[in-house]
């Protein structure tokens, strides 16, 4: 097993020891998300010897992204660097006997099983539902245990879904919750808040890995408030589950209904986002929220939304989305999931 020394302080630990540290060694993990959640369930999962990390992440480093993402710095920013390849330099630099494969993509149906299979391990650093119904497909589907984790405001949860031993995500979430859609990039997030919850999630994913029992529940906590909650989940597959029971795996299927269509529009230089299945927007809820980062301006029938570099997004009541100023698919994909959420 080599040097094991640099772990000395987590082979005392009774939970891991030397036989639990050497499987973390051969251990092959995925992050998805190199985000808040994704930077430091990252760092602590490289530092405690994980052999192998898979760091999948679409965007690049902001300014703003420094507040709570906590591999990288200004000089990150400046160059525009992709955050898997930011994040990848860094952990290189704190533990160079560990893989790390940054992987600038944005996860998809088209590539989710190729980048996802072979793992021991998936590990949620998402900010949306779609992705996250997308790695329970596949995880379902290859009996890959996941940690799923989420946070915005002061408010984040956390709870871990091993297939063929627990209700699967799509038992809790049958489909794609109808709430504010609240986003950090909307309500903004407390970088002590996704410090915690991307701890737990990177100690889950350790138990995982060594044999040791995971949290039973779906564990909330306010850090503003000082308040928390746990919901134990065990008892709550859901019998008609399309997933983990009748074995539909919609987020894989590109004519589901439940997928979305980006669509780029010839000579506007513009993405369309057209959910199959169609819902209505509260208007006048979504622009409270979006007041908060950009202008809007709207009628009963669509809003507005003016972001800076000449990005106007427009929200119709039907859940229909014109995003004016790019045909970068990707880009589309990124606006839609910070501003305007599931």
């Amino acid at each position: 097993m080599g040097n094991l020394e640099r772990y000395s302080r987590q082979i005392l630990f009774e939970g891991i020891g030397e036989t639990g540290q050497g499987k973390l060694l051969k251990s092959r993990v995925a992050v998805v998300g190199a985000g808040a959640l994704g930077t430091v369930i990252s760092n602590h999962l490289v530092r405690s010897g994980v052999g192998y990390i898979r760091l999948i992440d679409r965007d690049l480093v902001e300014l703003s992204n420094l507040q709570r993402q906590t591999l990288y710095d200004e000089e990150d920013a400046r160059l525009n660097l992709p955050k898997a390849v930011a994040a990848q330099k860094r952990l290189n630099k704190i533990n160079s006997t560990v893989t790390v494969d940054a992987v600038i993509a944005d996860l998809n149906l088209d590539n989710a099983e190729d980048l996802l299979t072979g793992m021991d391990v998936i590990v949620d650093g998402t900010d949306n539902f779609m992705t996250r119904f997308l790695i329970n497909d596949v995880a379902v589907k290859h009996r890959i245990p996941w940690v799923h984790g989420a946070a915005v405001s002061s408010r984040g949860m956390f709870t871990v879904f091993k297939p063929g031993h627990t209700p699967c995500y799509r038992c809790l979430y049958p489909n794609v919750p109808q709430g504010s859609g609240e986003t950090c990039d909307t309500v903004g997030v407390l970088s002590p808040l996704t410090d915690i919850i991307g701890s737990y999630q990177a100690v889950e994913t350790l138990k995982l890995l060594v044999g040791y029992e995971t949290t039973p529940n779906l564990e909330q906590i306010d850090i503003w408030d000082h308040a928390a909650m746990q919901m134990n989940i065990s008892k709550g597959k859901n019998p008609n589950c399309p997933a983990c029971v009748n074995r539909q795996f919609d987020y894989l299927n590109r004519s589901s209904e439940l997928q979305e269509i980006y669509s780029t529009l010839c000579g506007r230089n513009t993405v369309q986002v057209s959910p199959r299945n169609r819902r209505t927007i509260d208007l006048k809820l979504t622009a409270e929220r979006l007041k908060k980062s950009g202008k809007v301006a709207g009628n009963q029938f669509l809003l507005r939304f003016s972001l800076e570099e000449n990005i106007t997004i427009v929200v119709f009541q039907d859940a229909r989305v014109l995003i004016h100023g790019t045909n970068d698919l990707v880009k589309a994909k990124t606006l839609y999931s910070k501003y305007i959420g599931n």
